[in-house]
């Protein structure tokens, strides 16, 4: 018999864990689509979770000191759905019944902002794992900044469920990897060890000793029968009680598929395939013929402990409005976070460039930035191991570590997949402004992590440096010709790439003011002009567009230059030599401009003028739709070549003359 903790709530428990079961083979069997796997093998777990051991507020979902719940493992997701339900979310029973309908609140997939309780938006594998680690540095974090002798207002936990497949990507790996030596000892992750991956047993791809392995990362973990709530119980609460510095796994060994003894165990158990045998399976579990069945014992029981956890948030409610009343300048610094408030001067904070500087606009983002984090302290900012040649090192505010949860730099290591998911869990919990950056040909690294802060609507911001074939000497293998292209495709995502130092003012004015999706920033390794005879407003402003006419044509509107980044001072500079009817477009931000009213987009790209040039370096692709089938492009549509970066221009055709050229042709 199992020494681990018996309470009073363990029938009830059980029967909950039972119908939970019930719950998701009715669900998946009534679209013949889904997961069952996860949410019969880790029933137990629901239950323990969800009976005693979390903290949240089904009458308030975004309640700040909840414990974060993420389900990494979004395949599950009838695990979640119908633990929601139970423990009294406004998840209500026909919501089970659409389960992965059009329109339900519950995707096949979790969805960050569709189902209420959903932390995160989950699915790829190990993407939550990284999700759950930005949770627990926001967390952290939030303590240091906000906690006070006198009161206390964050201390929560984040508890993540995570299987096989999340363990086998990379991005889990290297989130676990910065979560041990960051310390994240408010984070515990539950290893859902099942020993089965979708096509087979996990055998035959792994051969992990789970808890040397944690172990190594300086994590605390144990193993455990994850059918046993006794133990489940008892290695939560030592996770909980242990603050020492190591974050915490529970290695739950479970049967996949349990309750459905045709597929438990088997890889036919990961998905619908037990679907098939749902009559005989709830008759096998004791639960009565009809389907979707919650008993009264099981709603009385959650009812309660929601009556319970109000009255918790209640007295913490009690502690914020004194701990307000006492620090009023914080409690503000804590309300604009929340509200994703952003200055409405916020430009007029930048100091404005003279006209003489020269730099790349790397350089002058590292200027902006720490302008910016002055204007915006919910602004942290990191990097892949490049602070260095990124720039965006926040100066005077110290690193982000075990020793220093309150500093705001961030030290993501080489792992820019873990950095993407990282950002978007410290997005998730919606209290601070995340941003990390590496060089832009490595974006692809972390494209995983974009696309879903794009569908999730995150407002990260990415700082992505060394972006064209301008970075010279380190060859093809660095120069990301068809990357910014690349990231424009994906929706919801803005690309800014800013032409000189005051327009990277704008765009960074723009990325803090967009909260409802991510944006990009693509700046340069090489050195651009300052743009100084037109004036600061106009180039700064201009950016928020998205496209806008920077040298207007001082005659007979005869032909256009659309330019971005580093290629803008080569415009300028042809449709100076070409004579009065030139106008030059300056077009840092394609999504930006494509937003803009039609009467707008008609005064900058006037259709009464098709004679066009784009010019980039970089692919030539998506330009063509702003110059139409009379205009030309003038890009790369190959990889690019070691040397100077000035005669890679040259050679590959990014230059004045060949403007010229194209424009009088």
């Amino acid at each position: 018999m199992s020494t681990a903790t018996v309470t009073s709530n363990e029938k009830v428990l059980a029967q909950a864990a039972t119908e939970a079961r019930g719950l998701a083979i009715d669900a998946v069997h009534a679209c013949s689509s889904g997961h069952l796997g996860l949410p019969l093998g880790c029933a137990e777990i629901g239950a323990v979770l969800f009976g005693e051991d979390l903290r949240y507020n089904p009458a308030a979902p975004k309640w700040l000191n909840r414990d974060r719940f993420i389900l990494s493992a979004g395949h599950g997701s009838m695990f979640l759905y119908s633990w929601l339900h139970l423990a009294g979310y406004d998840v209500p029973l026909q919501a089970l019944k659409d389960f992965r309908k059009a329109h339900s609140i519950t995707p096949g997939h979790p969805e960050f902002d569709e189902t209420p309780g959903v932390e995160a938006t989950t699915g790829p594998l190990g993407q939550g794992t990284g999700n759950a680690v930005g949770y627990a540095l926001s967390a952290k974090r939030a303590a240091a900044k906000f906690n006070t002798a006198e009161h206390t207002i964050f201390d929560q936990h984040i508890v993540c469920l995570a299987g096989d497949g999340c363990m086998q990507e990379g991005v889990a790996r290297e989130a676990l990897a910065f979560a041990g030596h960051n310390g994240l000892d408010n984070l515990i992750l539950i290893y859902d060890s099942n020993d089965v991956t979708l096509d087979a047993m996990a055998e035959v791809t792994q051969s992990m000793d789970a808890e040397q392995y944690f172990k190594s990362l300086h994590w605390d973990a144990v193993t455990i029968d994850g059918h046993d709530m006794g133990a489940i119980r008892d290695a939560l609460g030592k996770a909980r009680a242990d603050d020492n510095g190591r974050p915490k796994v529970i290695i739950a060994k479970t049967l996949i598929g349990k309750g459905i003894p045709e597929v438990a165990g088997t890889a036919k158990a990961h998905g619908e395939g037990g679907a098939k045998f749902a009559e005989a399976a709830r008759k096998g579990l004791g639960l009565p013929a009809e389907t979707f069945h919650v008993s009264d014992e099981v709603q009385e029981f959650f009812a309660a402990r929601a009556k319970s956890l109000q009255a918790e948030a209640d007295r913490w409610e009690g502690t914020y409005d004194a701990w307000a009343a006492a620090n009023p300048e914080l409690a503000g610094e804590l309300r604009d976070g929340v509200a994703k408030a952003v200055p409405s001067d916020l430009l007029d904070r930048i100091p404005e460039f003279a006209d003489d500087y020269a730099d790349a606009t790397r350089g002058a983002g590292g200027v902006v930035i720490n302008a910016v984090a002055k204007a915006m302290p919910q602004l942290v900012s990191g990097s892949a191991d490049l602070y260095g040649s990124t720039k965006n090192y926040i100066k005077d505010d110290g690193d982000f570590s075990a020793d220093n949860p309150g500093g705001r730099n961030i030290w993501f290591g080489i792992r820019e997949h873990a950095m993407g998911a990282i950002c978007n869990g410290i997005a998730y919990d919606g209290i601070f402004r995340a941003s990390g950056a590496t060089f832009m040909v490595f974006a692809d690294y972390l494209r995983p992590s974009i696309r879903l802060a794009a569908l999730a609507h995150l407002p990260v911001t990415y700082i992505f440096t060394h972006d064209s074939v301008g970075v010279g000497e380190d060859g093809p293998t660095h120069q990301p010709v068809e990357t910014v292209s690349g990231l424009r495709v994906i929706p919801n995502l803005d690309v800014i790439r800013p032409g000189d130092p005051e327009e990277t003012a704008g765009a960074w004015g723009a990325a803090m003011h967009r909260t409802d999706g991510p944006t990009a920033l693509s700046l340069t390794r090489q050195k651009v002009p300052t743009l100084s005879q037109f004036p600061v407003k106009d180039r700064r402003e201009g950016v928020y567009r998205g496209g806008y006419v920077l040298k207007k044509e001082e005659g007979a509107l005869e032909a256009i230059i659309l330019a971005t980044g580093s290629e803008l001072g080569l415009a300028v500079e042809a449709a100076e030599e070409l004579g009065a009817g030139v106008r030059v477009v300056s077009m840092p931000c394609l999504e930006r401009f494509d937003r803009q009213s039609d009467d707008y987009r008609e005064s900058v790209l006037p259709a009464s003028c098709p004679k066009r040039v784009a010019i980039e370096s970089g692919v030539t692709g998506l330009w063509w739709k702003y110059v139409g089938t009379s205009g030309r492009v003038i890009g790369i549509d190959r990889f690019g070549m070691s040397a100077p970066g000035g005669e890679v221009m040259q050679e590959l055709g990014i230059t004045k003359e060949a403007l010229v050229a194209a424009v009088k042709s």
